[in-house]
């Protein structure tokens, strides 16, 4: 008997999911990939905590209800760190989250000093805290909350000039490499999905050359391990936004993936689901 290869969603407040995404289609795992961004609600660093821990779990039970994933990747460290345990007990399906690459970045580090870039919210958070006082004890760890860096990602994919995108990854190097002690830095921890994107502008405007580091192949791994898939090539199905209209532009960037099937999700409470023209 032949099992039926295993669905995926990946879900994330915008684009930065796609980094995800591309680990977990590259891995070579035979599996099924959807796409779900709540980008009518991007940036999620603005909400409160309890509005996150409302909506999240409202809008993935319901997609969820439609289109039946093995598992849900929830691809944004903002959510995985603030919603991450009120979506796995509403939600039936195996749940994978976002962890900041603290750990494999204390590991890598030579001189002492890692730099740390995600949004302001993560920056902040306790869990964030937790991680580095668990995992980077003993070594210096420069943060960076970046905003900036995160719309220059959506920005990337909606076809922005090289050189806006560029501006963006420089100054946000300028601000973490030229913090006290910035200058030792030699792995960087990308603690949002949205910045592995923008992995080349950054490497670019770095002083000095740098480990890069981001979850994704470790979300791959993780993935692989809870459905026991085949090797094989994996199938990109449907993607769905909750501003259809204002993701538009990025249309090409998921085309370009294999998706062909775009959806439309109404507002809350109902999130319904539905085909959408671009």
């Amino acid at each position: 008997m032949v099992n039926a290869v295993k669905r995926v969603l990946v879900f994330d407040s915008g684009v930065g999911g796609l980094s995800v995404l591309d680990a977990i289609a590259t891995s070579g795992a035979q599996l099924q990939l959807d796409y779900l961004a709540d980008n009518a609600w991007l940036p999620y660093g603005l909400k409160s905590d309890a509005q996150l821990r409302e909506r999240v779990p409202a809008l993935l039970s319901r997609v969820n209800e439609d289109w039946a994933p093995d598992l849900i990747v929830v691809a944004c460290n903002t959510a995985s760190t603030i919603a991450l345990e009120a979506v796995r007990a509403a939600l039936p399906v195996p749940i994978v989250g976002v962890v900041p690459p603290i750990k494999p970045a204390a590991a890598l580090t030579r001189t002492g000093v890692i730099g740390l870039l995600a949004t302001p919210a993560t920056v902040q958070r306790p869990y964030t805290n937790e991680l580095i006082a668990q995992f980077a004890a003993g070594k210096r760890v420069i943060r960076l909350g970046s905003a900036a860096l995160v719309e220059a990602a959506e920005r990337k994919l909606a076809g922005a000039p090289e050189s806006e995108v560029a501006q963006a990854a420089a100054q946000a190097c300028s601000e973490l490499f030229g913090a006290p002690g910035g200058a030792e830095i030699d792995v960087v921890a990308l603690a949002c999905t949205h910045f592995p994107l923008l992995a080349r502008q950054l490497a670019a405007a770095a002083p000095r050359p740098c480990v890069w580091l981001d979850s994704g192949e470790a979300i791959a791994r993780r993935v692989r391990q809870l459905l026991i898939a085949p090797r094989g090539r994996p199938q990109l199905r449907q993607a769905a936004f909750t501003d259809a209209a204002a993701m538009r532009p990025a249309f090409p960037a998921f085309q370009g993936r294999g998706f062909a099937d775009f959806q439309s999700v109404g507002p809350a409470p109902y999130f319904s689901t539905a085909p959408t023209d671009f």
